[in-house]
């Protein structure tokens, strides 16, 4: 039973930290709403916020949108 213990725990640990990373890391995220209260627009099209991309090279990406 120990090694189910492990497996189940180190899993639980990993979910934890992962959800940790998206709620500090993840621009959609918004914790201050009175200095930064829409963070999502101070990001360049250059900033790589995902975990994992397959095929993107971000720092080839050009701005697309206007600013405000």
């Amino acid at each position: 039973l120990i090694p189910l213990f492990l497996i189940i725990g180190s899993g639980g640990v990993g979910a934890g930290l992962y959800l940790m990373r998206l709620a500090v890391f993840n621009p959609d995220v918004c914790w201050d709403k009175k200095n930064n209260p829409e963070p999502w627009n101070k990001l360049s099209p250059s900033d790589q916020y995902k975990f994992y991309s397959v095929n993107v090279d971000y720092s080839r990406l050009k701005k697309d949108r206007p600013d405000f």
